[in-house]
């Protein structure tokens, strides 16, 4: 590529999805760490008009701050293919498998990677009867962020009234107890572990609200259960056929040594937000927030 003063990357963010004021967060920033290595930046809130605003625009590299649907699903990747924009983060087949959590765990199941059992259902049964034995967790099938997501207890007295906004077939998940734990990728790197730290539920405000959440990276775990979350990082980023950045996330029950450690999802483009846990990751591995972006600009390309 061309040196970076010469090279012109725009910065997608914002949208229309659930995820939107994380996108913004996510692309500010981003754009501001990218100005400061000497890229050229125009920011640009994705909307209905993205591709013809991209066409006049005409930049080099397309810095994909998007989160949840639309702009992490694949939909946005198929447009820069079309237009033939390089951009970071995974293609579009890997995205979509990623967003769609039924699909991406029968791809881990597939690989012997640990999960637990789950099962897509009409949102009317959900909220009539118990499909699965409490203790467990609703959430939609296509969302990130810890987006409309319902844990029901044991005590629970029924199923969950889900709010209106959920979308027609939810996935109900048997929830898996322990420690929150989080792996990033970077290439064919796995960096390092994170342990996430909250008074309760580690839900959409524990994951953005400044204080909402502590991490303690690398993480106070056994050495055997750090390496297990690297290779199986690693792992679920090949299966899927990932490309740049992703974030896997696990939980880990103390109580059953590595056949505790459950794979929740794998992110493929994980927040950049102050609060995120990517960045963090990187900068203790020695990368700061600018040369993790520079380096995902520089990995840009079309056929991910």
């Amino acid at each position: 590529m061309s040196s970076r003063a010469s090279q012109h990357v725009a910065v997608l963010m914002g949208g229309p999805s659930a995820e939107r004021e994380v996108s913004l967060t996510s692309g500010r920033d981003c754009a501001a760490a990218l100005r400061e290595h000497g890229y050229k930046v125009t920011e640009l809130d994705a909307g209905l008009d993205l591709a013809a605003r991209l066409a006049e625009l005409s930049p080099d590299v397309c810095f994909n701050a998007l989160h949840g649907r639309w702009g992490e699903d694949g939909c946005v990747q198929g447009m820069l293919e079309w237009l033939r924009i390089p951009y970071t983060h995974s293609g579009i087949l890997a995205s979509a498998l990623a967003m769609d959590k039924e699909r991406s765990k029968e791809m881990f199941r597939r690989a012997d990677l640990p999960v637990v059992e789950s099962l897509l259902a009409p949102k009317a049964e959900v909220s009539k009867n118990h499909l699965m034995t409490p203790p467990y967790v609703v959430k939609p099938n296509n969302e990130g962020s810890s987006v409309g997501v319902y844990l029901v207890n044991e005590a629970a007295n029924g199923p969950p009234k889900l709010d209106p906004s959920m979308p027609g077939i939810v996935m109900v998940e048997a929830f898996a107890p322990g420690r929150e734990l989080t792996t990033t990728v970077v290439g064919d790197r796995a960096l390092t572990v994170t342990d996430i730290l909250t008074d309760g539920w580690y839900d959409y405000d524990a994951k953005y609200k400044p204080g909402g959440s502590r991490h303690e990276v690398p993480a106070d775990i056994p050495k055997e259960i750090h390496a297990l979350c690297l290779e199986y990082a690693l792992r679920a980023h090949d299966v899927l056929g990932c490309r740049g950045v992703t974030r896997t996330d696990f939980r880990w029950d103390e109580s059953r040594g590595a056949g505790g450690l459950i794979l929740l999802e794998t992110n493929t483009q994980p927040g950049m937000t102050p609060t995120s846990l990517t960045p963090e990751q990187a900068q203790v591995c020695g990368m700061s927030m600018g040369e993790l972006c520079a380096w995902m600009v520089e990995d840009a390309s079309c056929d991910r």
